[in-house]
């Protein structure tokens, strides 16, 4: 698994971006864009004591671009050559859109979500708060990585008392992973993880039943004001969610999760890589969209488990994820082990007799 930052380093910067934040309801007339000759686009929004420029990143650009129906790949396009018609094309479709009211989210300065009014906010300060105590609690309780990105909150534990033999002398242990986007990057999660003691593998199983969307009643503004969302805005809501979150944990590290998983990881096992190997990791970046760096780093990791089989592509798949510059991505390595072992037997046949 990734290793990440300290939990204290985390609840540091936490505790920073809740303080420093601000979440703007903003009607379309009252804000327009200032792309400087760089290309670095800005969004200008006309509030109380005056305009205030907030830069955009890419993120952000493609959040604004989709809600004004401009396709991307154009917007970079103006961006890059001919920032004056961006400009003229953003406010324009603003003037057209007067009637709506958005919600930026900003931070030190810069604007780092571009959202709907019905965007339901389920900040990373609130959650921790509530829910840190609670993973504490878990017998064991290990916190093997945690970390924020300017993406997501992830907070991902083992219990060192839930454990198992996959096979002779590889344990296995539970675990849970809780994982939010303050930005609209994905919704609120919480998911049953399986660590691997013999190399420190994670293993996460997405479970749709625990997710909350970010959705919730429509914010309205003042056709003439730019709003400041208060914090309080939702405080009973947020109790209710994070109770509901408390108990998906609770599920996620029991004994009746971690046998089920154990169980389907166990059976991989007998999955015999009868083609050849090379072909094998082709199918699964083909169909998982990895790159060639990213393919040829788990066919690497392949080979080193010295194991032909659907376990051993497992863990060189979840082995790789540590390698990943991009604590993001290497998350997204360790749910695609969770996606392996909910393969039907159809699936694991074209990836183990791949030729």
């Amino acid at each position: 698994m990734k290793a990440g930052c300290t939990l204290m380093d985390l609840a540091a910067e936490l505790e920073r971006q809740a303080a420093a934040k601000r979440d703007l309801i903003v009607p379309a007339k009252k804000m327009h864009a200032s792309t400087l000759p760089s290309g670095q686009f800005r969004l200008v929004i006309d509030e109380a004591g005056g305009e205030v420029r907030y830069p955009l990143d890419d993120f952000v650009c493609g959040q604004l671009a989709k809600k004004l129906d401009i396709p991307l790949s154009y917007f970079k396009r103006m961006r890059e050559y001919h920032p004056e018609l961006l400009d003229q094309n953003v406010n324009g479709w603003l003037k057209v859109n007067v009637p709506d009211s958005y919600l930026v989210r900003t931070l030190d300065g810069y604007a780092r979500a571009f959202l709907s009014t019905r965007y339901r906010r389920l900040d990373n300060f609130d959650l921790a708060k509530s829910i840190v105590p609670v993973l504490q609690e878990l017998p064991g309780a290990r916190f093997e990585s945690v970390e924020l990105t300017a993406k997501k909150l992830y907070i991902k534990v083992v219990s060192s008392k839930i454990q198992c033999e996959v096979k002779p002398g590889d344990v296995v242990q539970a675990g849970v992973i809780v994982s939010n986007s303050e930005i609209g990057c994905g919704t609120l999660r919480v998911e049953p993880l399986l660590f691997r003691l013999v190399c420190s593998n994670g293993l996460i199983v997405q479970d749709r039943s625990m997710r909350k969307n970010h959705a919730g009643r429509n914010l309205v503004a003042d056709d003439d004001e730019v709003l400041v969302y208060q914090d309080d805005t939702l405080e009973a809501d947020d109790k209710a969610i994070f109770l509901k979150v408390r108990d998906l944990v609770k599920t996620a590290v029991s004994e009746a999760t971690f046998d089920l998983l154990s169980e389907k990881f166990r059976r991989t096992i007998g999955i015999k890589m009868v083609g050849n190997p090379v072909k094998a990791v082709e199918v699964l970046a083909n169909r998982y969209a990895l790159n060639e760096a990213e393919s040829a780093g788990v066919l690497r990791h392949l080979f080193e488990e010295h194991e032909l089989t659907g376990y051993g592509l497992v863990n060189a798949v979840t082995g790789y994820s540590q390698e990943v510059a991009c604590y993001d991505r290497a998350t997204e390595f360790e749910e695609l082990g969770g996606k392996l072992l909910e393969l039907s037997s159809g699936e694991w046949k074209q990836i183990a007799e791949a030729v």
